[in-house]
């Protein structure tokens, strides 16, 4: 029986998408080398394609490296895809890669158009997950790696949500198990330094005050057109096809909402309009890193029981909280659309 690892190796570089675990989520992989084989990402999930891709890369440390060793070691990885890279980036792949954080640099000529959607810059990130670790180093390249769902829905984060997104196919899954971190990465832009310092265009589970601890240097959140586009920033994303509202933001049930899901923390109080329905109570986690887990898995599940409304109570305003809250914003911006 053919090692899994070596049958997705030969799939990619046939120009074929696979399906590959992260610790974020699960990605739809393409050789980032070959324009025809990026297409066919675009193509399987009705992705925009202005919409840029972010390319996972192999960790290039080897035993014994000594630090300055390891930095060498990331300018001649990070080099073969940006023409440009500062010492803040090589701080923070030191630090956070493997990891759920992608940097956001200048491109370098040979990186195609189709990965950046036509843009100046590429997204790189070295994924923390034993099995997709193995097959970049055996790729021995780059993979152009969205989450693996159909555009701007709910992302996938075990091998059957994949497999539920794109059944009937011979796409390739490699099975990782459940995804541990949960939700995409935190984005930070690093081709606007001396203007603006790094700036988180998507938080994520790696936060703002450890990137500014990391780099001694004060991060913003500043977007704005001039900014480069990248994965996750539309309004409306990550989204059931069942209307979905939070408690704060819903001053009246509509008639038509017969049957609701109350999603809510330990001990909350049901909202007023809700308080005379007949509603299905869901009780969330109470940390945003088991949240953040679960959360992906969770709104699939609501969205296939049937509800005709998923009410959300408001998540804590403390920053912990702030990757969860705007995955669920784009969520709830996104929803009830068939």
């Amino acid at each position: 029986m053919q090692d899994p690892i070596e049958a997705a190796v030969a799939r990619l570089r046939a120009g074929e998408l696979v399906a590959i675990p992260t610790e974020t989520v699960y990605g739809l992989a393409a050789d980032a080398s070959n324009a025809q084989a990026v297409r066919k990402i675009f193509r399987a999930k009705n992705r925009p394609s202005t919409h840029p891709l972010i390319v996972h890369i192999p960790h290039p440390y080897r035993k014994g490296m000594s630090a300055s060793e390891r930095d060498e070691a990331w300018v001649a990885l990070l080099s073969q895809w940006s023409r440009d890279v500062p010492q803040e980036a090589l701080i923070l792949a030191g630090k956070f890669w493997p990891g759920p954080l992608t940097l956001i640099l200048p491109k370098a000529k040979s990186v195609l158009p189709e990965v950046t959607g036509n843009q100046e810059t590429v997204g790189l990130r070295c994924p923390d997950h034993p099995l997709t670790l193995r097959l970049l180093e055996k790729f021995a390249g780059g993979l152009a790696a969205p989450s693996a769902n159909r555009f701007g829905r709910i992302s996938p984060t075990t091998a059957d949500h994949v497999r539920q997104e794109f059944s009937g196919g011979e796409l390739m899954v490699l099975d990782g198990g459940p995804c541990r971190v949960g939700i995409e990465s935190t984005i930070v832009d690093l081709t606007r330094l001396s203007a603006l310092g790094p700036v988180i265009l998507r938080p994520g589970m790696i936060s703002r005050q450890e990137i500014e601890t990391a780099l001694n240097l004060t991060a913003s959140d500043t977007r704005s057109d001039a900014g480069p586009r990248v994965s996750g920033s539309l309004s409306a994303h990550y989204a059931p096809r069942t209307a979905m509202a939070f408690a704060g933001g819903l001053s009246s049930c509509p008639d038509r909402a017969r049957k609701i899901a109350w999603v809510h923390f330990p001990g909350s109080e049901r909202p007023q309009p809700l308080r005379s329905r007949e509603v299905n109570e869901v009780v969330l986690p109470d940390s945003p890193d088991a949240l953040a887990r679960s959360l992906y898995a969770l709104l699939r599940e609501l969205d296939g029981g049937g509800f005709d409304l998923i009410c959300l109570e408001d998540l804590p305003s403390d920053s912990r909280w702030d990757a969860i809250r705007d995955r669920l914003l784009r969520a709830v911006n996104g929803s009830g659309q068939a």
